[in-house]
Order: structure tokens, then C-alpha cells, then sequence
């Protein structure tokens, strides 16, 4: 099927649908006229991860095409805890540490839609924070059964797994829904998107319009996206790989994009960049040692998006003269220490990553020395003395963690 709506075949042709509510009439309206569709964000860190990219490149593709993006930040729903997708209760967080997260997070919000424009960034505490409870639950406790609640994948999963889920997350539900409903009623939003944990939520809130504001409401979901493994993408070793850069140097961001595997380059052009169809579709016919060049080509367009295109730059740059000219570059991470220090041992190798802070512990370090996943200087380091006592006459060395994070040790 070949949607009539600018935005539905964008997204329809890059891989983004998984699950939709009455998409054809959805596809009528919009074809025909610009709506208002909206995304909810939790706000448990300062700082989006990888994992909510497909959202935010969802609201770009939406206002690209010239309609009403809004990204709703849960500044009220954060304070109970979306149970979807989780084995636990979340760690509740206090109104002042919610909304310092939400300021952080605003500038990322204003790299993917046009807010001076036409789209919106809108908190859910303004209507949530006001709701007389007794009335609430008049009104609309008696829409949503426990029943149905019982059905859907983020509840069920979680009681077959019999983890406890408490009250206080049952209720996350019937506010999201409120939220489609508010939203509705007060900005004429039509559609709620979301990863595929949110299908619940999005039925339950198309629901709740249909039957008080008597309005047609659509909803879509995306995919989750996984690594060609199968593991949660966005997840490593090291940690979640943060969109803000003061979580994650844009080096290190870049480097995670030119690092995926193989299998995964066409999948993640086509969702995470906004080249062509047509240009993907030649890249991703690059194999064996081109293919580098296609992954190169994600890094540097995802990194430009999330970091801007000074970072993206600067990032290819380091990243060519590193494993490219084999140059020691000025710009990445680096520390300084005492000669004497380093031939008396009192500085050894895990003094070095530990303080220019590529791996995160200690014995994470001697496993990687063990597996020779560790080179400096360009070759691998085996001393079982961790000493760094071969290199003292250096002005400097490099140490190269794998094939994706590099530091230098300054000897003064």
C-alpha cells in the first residue's frame, strides 16, 4: 500500500511502523489537511539515551512535513513510573530533580523539531498536577477495565514474570490516556506515537477520546529496535549511550554508530538519518571493506543530528587520524603524569584508563589485558606487572581500548 500522506510514506518506506490504529483513514486526513501528533517522554535521566532516537526522528519526520509535533515531557507521569517494558518498580524521583532533567533535556528536543515554528515541547504536570482526584476517577476510572488493562503485553508480561506491580503504576496508564485526551481536547491532537511497550497505552487513550470527546484519535507504534544480536540497542559495557554530550563525548557517540555491525548499517540509515531513500539504497549495497565507508557515513549523519555539525566534523577528523593516518590527535581525551611515577611503578596502565576514563572499572581492565583488548602504542599490552615502565622515555603514549576508545598519556 502507497500512502497518500507525504508523512506516513516517509516513515512507511524507512521502517517505522510496527502497529497502527485505522492508519487509512489517518492517511486521508493527512493527505488532506496538517495535524497535531505527539510523543511522551519519561524524564528519569538529564538526559535522553539512543533508545528514544526512533521517537525523536519520528517528531522530525512529522514537523518536517509541516505538521504539529509535540513532545510531551511527563513531568507529572515521571513522578509514578511507566511499568511498560520494566521488571520493576522505578526509582520515584522528586519534583525539583524532574524538572532540572527536563531543562536538560529541552535542547535536545530543539535539534529535531522546529519549535520557533510550528511545534511544541509541553509538560503533563500543567493538567495532572491540577486533577481533583475523587473527580477524576468519576469521570473517567470507569472507561479503562482491569480487564482489558490484564490483555495488554507491558501488564501481563510483568505478572507472568511475577513481579509486583503496584497501584500507583496502574494508574500510569489511565494519565496517559488522559494526556491523548487532554491534548485532544485543547491542542486538536489527533495522534499519539510510541515504541511498541506503548500499544496499551495508545489504545487506551484513543479510547478515552472517542468515548468522551467523541473524535476520531490514531495511534502508531515502532518497532523495538534491537542490534543485529539481538541485544536492546543502545545498551554496552560501558553504559547507555547518551544523546546529551556532556554524558558522552561526541567521539565516543561517533564511534558507537561506525562500530555497529554490519547487518544493521541499511536498517539504521534508513531510521536514524535523513539521507534519501535512493542514497541508502547505494550504500547499502557497499560490502566487505567499503562497507566502513557506509558505516562512516551513519556516524557522521547521526552525530551531525544529535551534536550538531561542528561535532560531527570534528569527531571524523579525530576518528581518520586515529585508525586512518595513524596521527596521535591533540584533541582526544588526554592526561598528564610524573615520569618517576611511572618508572617507579606507583603509575601503572590502570591509573592510565582508569584517569582518562575509557573502561569504567579496574577488573574490567585486567579482563581486557587478559583477552588482548588493549594496545599501546599500537601494540597489544601484555605486562602481567601492569607497569607502564617500557614506555617512561615517551613524551607521550597512546592507549587504545578495542577498536573504538583511545586516550593519551602525557609523561612529564
Amino acid at each position: 500500500m502507497r500512502f497518500k500522506s507525504e508523512f506516513l510514506q516517509e516513515i512507511k518506506q524507512r521502517g517505522f511502523i510496527y502497529q497502527d490504529i485505522e492508519i487509512e483513514n489517518l492517511d486521508n486526513i493527512m493527505s488532506k489537511n496538517k495535524i497535531s501528533g505527539y510523543i511522551g517522554f519519561d524524564i528519569t535521566s538529564d538526559s535522553l539515551h539512543v533508545g528514544s532516537l526512533i521517537q525523536l526522528m519520528l517528531l522530525h519526520w512529522l514537523d518536517f512535513y509541516n505538521h504539529q509535533s509535540i513532545a510531551l515531557v511527563g513531568g507529572g507521569t515521571t513522578l509514578i513510573g511507566d511499568p511498560s517494558g520494566k521488571d520493576q518498580t522505578r526509582k520515584i524521583l522528586s519534583k525539583k530533580e524532574i524538572d532540572k532533567n527536563i531543562e536538560n533535556i529541552e535542547k535536545t528536543f530543539d535539534r529535531f523539531i522546529n519549535i520557533k515554528k510550528n511545534s511544541l515541547i509541553i509538560n503533563n504536570y500543567e493538567w495532572l498536577s491540577n486533577i481533583n482526584y475523587i473527580d477524576f476517577l468519576r469521570e473517567f476510572g470507569s472507561k479503562i477495565t482491569l480487564n482489558r488493562m490484564l490483555t495488554f503485553d507491558s501488564i501481563k508480561n510483568r505478572l507472568d514474570r511475577e513481579q509486583p506491580l503496584s497501584i500507583l503504576e496502574f494508574n500510569y496508564m489511565l494519565l496517559q490516556a488522559y494526556d491523548f485526551y487532554h491534548l485532544n481536547k485543547e491542542f486538536n491532537c489527533i495522534l499519539q506515537m510510541g515504541g511498541s511497550d506503548q500499544w496499551g497505552n495508545i489504545l487506551s487513550g484513543v479510547d478515552f477520546i472517542r468515548r468522551i470527546n467523541k473524535r476520531d484519535a490514531f495511534g502508531i507504534t515502532s518497532p523495538l529496535i534491537t542490534n543485529n544480536d539481538g541485544s536492546k540497542m543502545g545498551k554496552t559495557a560501558d553504559g547507555a549511550i547518551w544523546l546529551n554530550k556532556d554524558k558522552i563525548s561526541s567521539l565516543d557517540f561517533f564511534q558507537y554508530w561506525r562500530n555497529v555491525n554490519d547487518e544493521d548499517v541499511p536498517r539504521f540509515l534508513n531510521l536514524f538519518t535523513k539521507i534519501s531513500i535512493e542514497e541508502i539504497k547505494k550504500l547499502s549495497k557497499l560490502k566487505g571493506q567499503e562497507i566502513n565507508e557506509a558505516k562512516k557515513t551513519l556516524a557522521y549523519e547521526i552525530t551531525k543530528l544529535v551534536r550538531g555539525k561542528e561535532d560531527a566534523d570534528e569527531a571524523i577528523q579525530i576518528t581518520n587520524n586515529i585508525f586512518d593516518s595513524n596521527i596521535v590527535d591533540k584533541r582526544l581525551p588526554n592526561i598528564s603524569e610524573q615520569r618517576l611515577n611511572i618508572k617507579n611503578g606507583k603509575f601503572t596502565i590502570l591509573d592510565a584508563i582508569e584517569g582518562l576514563k575509557l573502561v569504567n572499572s579496574r577488573s574490567e581492565i585486567k579482563r581486557l589485558i587478559k583477552s588482548d583488548g588493549i594496545k599501546v602504542n599500537d601494540v597489544l599490552y601484555k605486562n602481567s606487572d601492569l607497569s607502564l615502565n617500557d614506555f617512561s622515555e615517551k613524551n607521550e603514549i597512546k592507549i587504545m581500548i578495542g577498536k573504538k576508545k583511545v586516550g593519551i598519556l602525557k609523561i612529564i
